[in-house]
Parts: C-alpha cells; sequence; structure tokens
C-alpha cells in the first residue's frame, strides 16, 4: 500500500488530496469510469443531504471539464489542480460552457468511490467543497492511467 501523503491546496476553494486506497487497482479495472462517477454524484448527495445542503444536480459541461482534467493528469502523469497549460479549474470550467465554478477536489490512487469519498470527506478542505451549500451542480470524472491508477476530478458550480 502507498504511503499516506496528504496535501490540502486550497487556492479559490480548490483542494487537494493524495491518499492510496485501499482497493486493488484490478478492483478498479473491472468497473467502469462512468459508474464510478456516478456513485461518487451519490454520495456527495448523500453527505450534502446529512449536512442540510440541497443535492446537486449533474451539469454536462462540469462533467466534461472534470472528465478531461482527469484523463489529461492520468495521461500525462502529474497531479495538480493548475493543468499543463497552466489553467486554474475555473477556466477549464468556463471553457468548457459553464459560467460560475466554485470549487474543485482531485485525488488518485483511491481504487473506488468509497474510498476516494472517505478521504475527501476526511479532509477539512475537500468536505468544505463538497459541504457548501452555494453549490448546486456537479460533475465528476474519472480516468485511469497506464498502470490502472484512477485519477478523480469533481467539479463544483452554481
Amino acid at each position: 500500500m502507498r504511503n499516506l501523503v496528504r496535501s490540502a491546496a486550497l487556492t479559490a476553494v480548490a483542494a487537494v488530496i493524495v491518499i492510496g486506497g485501499t482497493a486493488t487497482a484490478a478492483t478498479a479495472a473491472v468497473t467502469p469510469a462512468t459508474t464510478l462517477e456516478t456513485q461518487v454524484v451519490a454520495q456527495t448527495n448523500v453527505e450534502r443531504v446529512k449536512a442540510g445542503c440541497t443535492a446537486l444536480t449533474v451539469a454536462p459541461a462540469l462533467t466534461e471539464a472534470a472528465r478531461a482534467h482527469s484523463t489529461d493528469m492520468a495521461t500525462f502523469g502529474y497531479f495538480s489542480h493548475t493543468g499543463r497549460s497552466g489553467s486554474t479549474f475555473t477556466q477549464r470550467v468556463a471553457a468548457a460552457g459553464y459560467a460560475k465554478a466554485v470549487g474543485e477536489n482531485i485525488a488518485w490512487g483511491y481504487a473506488d468511490a468509497a474510498g476516494v469519498m472517505t478521504g475527501w470527506m476526511n479532509s477539512p478542505g475537500h468536505r468544505a467543497n463538497i459541504l457548501t451549500c452555494k453549490a448546486t451542480t456537479i460533475g465528476v470524472g474519472v480516468a485511469r492511467d497506464a498502470q490502472g491508477t484512477l485519477y478523480w476530478t469533481q467539479e463544483f458550480g452554481a
């Protein structure tokens, strides 16, 4: 199992987490990315409702931005809120056609939705993004690198 490394970087309510998941990469490889994305949305909404916020609706533009960022990180082997072009999450979301981004969570190494959600909810910055009641929409993107490691992105909008 990977060493536990946490890094919370809050730049315009962006949050980063790097923690090796407990499930194996082989387990993740059999679950389609779209299924994992749907599971993260559902689990995010469970947490929000428990905290008194409304459930989020999926915004296709946010999903597009999240998938593109996860895919780029997985393809080019980096992990950052800053894209290879120097883009911020607000710029990527705007480029995908969504006007008001309010937060981004990223993670890698988790092999399932339950694991990444536990990691995010145990991190103050990520938890704050998930539970900000000003968010009304969400997009989630999951991508695998060549070794099968998953990269996760949540985009929140208002």
